[in-house]
């Protein structure tokens, strides 16, 4: 499911959508029966491991299951990778507009030895036509997100560094987020050195985003109007009413699925949600699960 977005909905979204600063707030009980019915979703798929963080940044409540727990962080690990980008250009270290030869052989980090991407396990493959070429750091960054592509995610990193990233992440307050690497490091992945996250660390970076703290507030709006264009729909949007702005970052890996969002409830404040899954084979039935807990917990923030 893809929301389409007319442009004054989506320039007022990605500023924030300045509603009144206040909202009512959910009463407690309300709260411990969203927890006892996402624990309840979650219990209904055998095997499953979930983490949920939710921070209604109308009125600062938050819920957290599991929100601590690490996961392999998949491709929501290019939401600090933006964040990194984007300050070095508020700093003046780098242009947007600057452009990089674009390649397709990267370092390992365990020993230094090249690896490559395939572009059928690449959920955008049409980067790998401009190998050779000259392509923006503003649009590896547009494909990375929108597209989660894996081949402009290495190009940037290896630009920006990932220790570099990972510093930033801390620096903002998500602090037991691992950004080691790049996508599909094999050699990596084998000895176990993953990128990790919790909900929770990716909710903190989220709710920088939301609330211009995460870089200047240019490009704060900037990446949020970014991640209103995501492409991938299928889990925290899919549990909204049609139309409702998201400015959110999915990935999946085997028997792993995430999605981490601003959502913007019509009238009120957004609130930050991160919905992270594992031990589920089924990419579809991760996705229904995470699309229920979404409309839950719609429910509950913006019942009157």
């Amino acid at each position: 499911m893809r929301h389409l977005l007319g442009p004054a909905l989506l320039v007022a979204a990605a500023c924030g959508l300045r509603a009144p600063k206040s909202a009512p707030a959910p009463s407690p009980a309300a709260f411990a029966q969203l927890r006892a019915s996402v624990e309840r979703r979650i219990s209904a798929v055998p095997g499953a491991e979930a983490g949920i963080w939710l921070l209604d940044l109308a009125t600062g409540e938050t819920l957290a299951v599991n929100a601590g727990t690490r996961f392999h962080a998949a491709s929501t690990m290019k939401v600090p990778v933006m964040i990194e980008l984007f300050r070095r250009h508020d700093a003046g270290a780098l242009r947007l507009d600057s452009a990089i030869t674009l390649r397709n052989e990267f370092k390992s980090i365990v020993d230094g030895s090249p690896y490559t991407l395939d572009a059928r396990d690449d959920s955008d493959s049409s980067l790998y036509l401009r190998i050779g070429q000259r392509v923006t750091l503003r649009e590896l960054n547009e494909h990375m997100i929108t597209r989660s592509s894996n081949l402009a995610t290495n190009a940037v990193i290896e630009l920006l560094g990932a220790d570099r990233v990972d510093a930033t992440a801390h620096s903002l307050g998500a602090t037991t987020i691992q950004v080691r690497r790049g996508v599909e490091d094999g050699k990596a992945f084998s000895a176990g050195l993953n990128n990790t996250t919790s909900a929770r660390d990716l909710g903190v970076l989220m709710a920088a985003l939301a609330r211009d703290q995460a870089a200047s507030k240019a490009s704060c709006e900037a990446m949020r109007a970014i991640l209103l264009r995501q492409e991938f729909n299928d889990e925290i949007p899919a549990g909204l009413p049609k139309g409702t702005p998201v400015a959110h970052k999915t990935g999946w890996i085997t028997a792993t699925t995430h999605d981490a969002a601003i959502v913007y409830p019509p009238g009120r404040p957004p609130y930050v949600l991160v919905v992270l899954t594992r031990a589920i084979p089924q990419r579809e039935v991760a996705q229904r699960l995470m699309a229920d807990i979404s409309r839950d917990v719609w429910l509950t923030v913006t019942r009157p």
